[in-house]
């Protein structure tokens, strides 16, 4: 669905076909009949095969902060790039919906942006019972909100953006933050959590260095990781991008970390890679990192959870539930 219009009157185009009514197209688009008859100047007295219709994209069908009922799912909503077009004016011209959502949405960066592409730009809201188009929505989407409930605060601007065709490299600086909150997570946990897969391996072993992504000779998978048994779904999920930070746990124990925003600390997470129909275990280490390799992902993995996804270096789309 491609969205026309500029805001605050955003709307969608809907063809007429055999049989329906106003009712029923106005079920299908989660909005009263009378508001589309209105906005395109029809009565409601017939309805001609091949109509084109306006269908208003207001509060009660349309949403950009991922709130919606309880018998609603999400519909992308799309907007097709023009030429010379840039993240902040599809931005102004649809509610101001920040341009860090929009890059979180669509995977990609202000930079990345090319004429004809398809980007989500909001969602429809339609009931799972009345509504066909309910078979291709979804029941949550990123949204820009911090754990605490407040807006991020940190806007993506051009000098935050990575102008490079090449996968981002991970920094030093980012390898100890990501290795310190590893320790952190340690002290926190029971001494018996270590026993639950036999005897801790030596310590000679966990000082080994980082096996690169990839090099994958003395490494045969765990069905998913040692946290496996941990997980206990509540139905929540969301999709999106996935990077990856180099570790040295996994490689020997199976233990898969991740980092993500808005997820607990310690929470088990089920992140799968359609592209290979594999699925991976990880425990929630912290948020990521505020820094640019950070832009348009929804979730980092340590190298040996990609491994065993059959990942490899630079982006990849993953389903994330927990």
């Amino acid at each position: 669905m491609t969205v026309q219009g500029t805001s605050p009157d955003l709307y969608l185009l809907h063809t007429v076909q055999p049989k329906e009514t106003w009712y029923a197209i106005g079920r299908i688009y989660n909005t009263p009949a009378k508001e589309i008859a209105a906005l395109s100047g029809a009565t409601m007295d017939k309805l001609n095969i091949g109509q084109e219709l306006k269908v208003p994209l207001s509060a009660n069908n349309f949403t950009q902060d991922g709130k919606k009922g309880t018998d609603e799912v999400f519909v992308p909503v799309y907007h097709i790039v023009g030429e010379k077009e840039w993240m902040y004016r599809i931005s102004q011209n649809h509610n101001k919906i920040p341009v860090e959502t929009l890059e979180k949405w669509n995977g990609i960066t202000n930079d990345q942006l090319m004429a004809g592409m398809k980007l989500i730009v909001g969602y429809l809201k339609v009931k799972t019972t009345q509504s066909p188009l309910a078979a291709t929505g979804v029941k949550k989407i990123i949204t820009p909100v911090a754990a605490s409930g407040g807006t991020v605060t940190k806007p993506v601007t051009e000098q935050s953006v990575v102008k490079t065709d090449k996968p981002a490299e991970t920094k030093p600086t980012e390898t100890k933050a990501v290795e310190a909150k590893k320790e952190e997570l340690k002290k926190e946990e029971p001494q018996k959590e270590e026993n639950k897969m036999g005897t801790p391996p030596p310590a000679s072993e966990t000082a080994k260095p980082t096996t690169p992504v990839g090099n994958e000779s003395s490494y045969t998978g765990y069905k998913g990781g040692y946290f496996r048994s941990g997980y206990n779904g509540n139905g929540k999920s969301t999709a999106g991008n996935a990077g990856i930070f180099r570790s040295t746990s996994g490689w020997k124990d199976g233990k898969y970390y991740a980092l993500m925003n808005n997820v607990p600390v310690g929470t088990i997470v089920k992140i799968t890679y359609s592209s290979t129909n594999k699925s991976v275990f990880a425990k929630v280490l912290g948020q990521l990192p505020d820094m640019r390799e950070s832009v348009g992902l929804t979730v980092r993995l340590s190298d040996a959870a990609a491994a065993e996804l059959g990942a490899e270096m630079g982006k990849f789309y993953v389903d994330v539930t927990y």
